[in-house]
């Protein structure tokens, strides 16, 4: 049966996926410098390998003679076939040498941005960066000439399958029209009852041990996963063996927890992907939205709540006695209900509030779809930056590459296209938050104790189970009962931060 012969040509796909995830993660977490160049060297082969496999004509031939075979596949079958041609489509377009020259250019610049970031060295970075974007403009090409898609919407679909920018613009639209009031409004009621900072110095090893003790309390699974620094906190590895990273800050004991919360978020989708199928492609993860809506409900929607507060305030005074003004003052239930919702214009994304971090996403939205449209060069990039974050947010950063156009690692990896799912994400989350609180009545005082299995049980059934089964349109509308938009995070904002139902 063909279909069977699909099934274990993807099973050894996966497990070349597996090493190329971990030799990834350890780049990023553990390779000391000067294994760069041999590591972007071979990363390079394993992902012109897998490539190859994924495109072979075997595949063609085995997908033409399983189409017709259907009705004997169940309903996973057939979804796992769908999501199989996608791959396929997308990889026979793509050059081989094309796939092992973009590769190997990604793999030069995030090493470099590693080391010139610091340095807010932009003159070094941007003909690595140049190289890059000159690639990726080929690779959207190829894509776009076989999906009949224009080249932005090529990237993007690789990251959101069947996500547009004509769907999106006008979703992203709605909310800067609206966000900017919130913000102003927000910052105005706050500034009446300002926070208590939380100063001082907070011991790294004691920030690291209260984040594994929160990973635990909150459903990370220690037997199939771990917890490491890197330049910039992320989630990687695979179902088996989930690898999240944080970075530390002595001086702000909440920038590493949170990056911890938001990792775990992401890790506890991957350790809960469907089982049966976790080596095929109907067992991935259905989007990348769909991914960071699981890391911004764990980590806005749940623990910057103050019920969330509530739980953690005494883990903090417990870590943190010696805090300037005393611990128990300072990391107060409503204290830190207050820090943990603060608004305030910020030059980094990762530590932006919720508020403004959609307009970090606007800016690199236009940004990148300039650039892969070749109406934008990289060289042009500092200043377009500078100009939009003062329009969006009162904030300039010129001359400052390192908290301005070089912060982030997706465009120095050649992830463009990848950017919209973060807002798209929140969307999402604030959407699937709510129809979990109508479905559970008892999920705040849960919450407040720590307890999130309620919340697990009922997003593994709606999100973790179902892989890519339903495409996530169809999953949202499911979980949910209406289709994505911006009224259930508006509303969530609205009554967040102004107190209005």
């Amino acid at each position: 049966m063909s279909y069977r012969a699909l099934e274990e040509h993807f099973r050894r796909i996966a497990r070349l996926e597996h090493l190329d995830a971990i030799a990834s993660w350890d780049e990023a977490a553990m390779m000391p410098a000067g294994g760069g160049e041999a590591r972007a060297e071979a990363l390079a082969t394993l992902k012109t390998l897998i490539h190859a496999e994924t495109s072979s004509p075997k595949v063609g031939e085995w997908l033409a003679r399983a189409e017709a075979e259907q009705g004997q596949l169940d309903s996973w079958q057939r979804a796992n076939l769908r999501e199989v041609k996608s791959g396929y489509v997308r990889a026979t377009a793509v050059p081989p040498e094309l796939v092992e020259a973009a590769a190997l250019a990604n793999s030069k610049s995030e090493q470099a941005w590693r080391k010139l970031r610091p340095q807010n060295d932009w003159q070094s970075f941007q003909p690595l960066l140049t190289e890059v974007v000159r690639l990726q403009r080929e690779v959207a090409a190829a894509l776009a000439d076989r999906l009949g898609l224009g080249p932005y919407d090529a990237l993007l679909d690789g990251y959101e399958p069947g996500g547009r920018t004509a769907h999106i613009a006008p979703l992203f639209a709605e909310l800067s029209a609206a966000l900017p009031d919130l913000i102003a409004r927000t910052m105005e009621r706050q500034a009446r009852a300002p926070a208590v900072s939380l100063a001082g110095t907070f011991p790294v090893e004691a920030q690291r041990q209260l984040g594994l003790a929160l990973m635990k309390q909150l459903g990370f699974d220690f037997e199939h996963g771990r917890l490491d620094t890197s330049h910039h906190p992320f989630c990687g590895g695979v179902p088996q063996d989930v690898r999240i990273t944080t970075r530390y800050d002595e001086s702000d004991v909440l920038s590493a927890l949170l990056g911890v919360l938001h990792e775990t978020g992401h890790a506890k989708y991957e350790q809960h992907r469907p089982a049966a199928y976790v080596d095929q492609p109907v067992g991935r993860a259905r989007s990348m939205s769909l991914h960071e809506s699981q890391s911004l409900l764990l980590e806005m929607q749940v623990c910057r709540s103050r019920e969330f507060a509530q739980f953690l305030a005494p883990r903090l005074a417990q870590s943190f006695p010696e805090v300037p003004g005393g611990a128990e003052a300072v990391f107060s239930t409503e204290n830190l209900a207050r820090v943990l919702t603060r608004v305030r214009p910020d030059y980094i994304r990762v530590e932006a509030d919720e508020l403004t971090y959609p307009c970090h996403i606007v800016l690199r939205f236009e940004i990148e779809r300039a650039l892969i449209a070749g109406k934008l060069e990289v060289k042009d990039i500092p200043e377009l930056w500078d100009s939009e974050m003062q329009r969006l947010l009162g904030l300039s950063t010129a001359g400052d590459y390192e908290d301005g156009c070089m912060q982030d690692v997706h465009w120095p990896a050649g992830l463009f296209g990848y950017f919209p799912t973060y807002t798209l994400g929140a969307m999402t989350a604030a959407q699937l938050f709510q129809a979990a609180r109508r479905a559970l009545p008892g999920l705040g005082s849960a919450i407040a104790s720590g307890d999130l299995s309620g919340l697990d049980g009922w997003l593994d059934e709606h999100v973790w189970s179902q892989g890519c089964l339903l495409e996530t349109p169809e999953l949202v509308r499911s979980a949910t009962g209406a289709p994505l938009g911006t009224g259930a995070f508006l509303s969530h904002l609205r009554r967040r931060y102004l107190g209005e139902d």
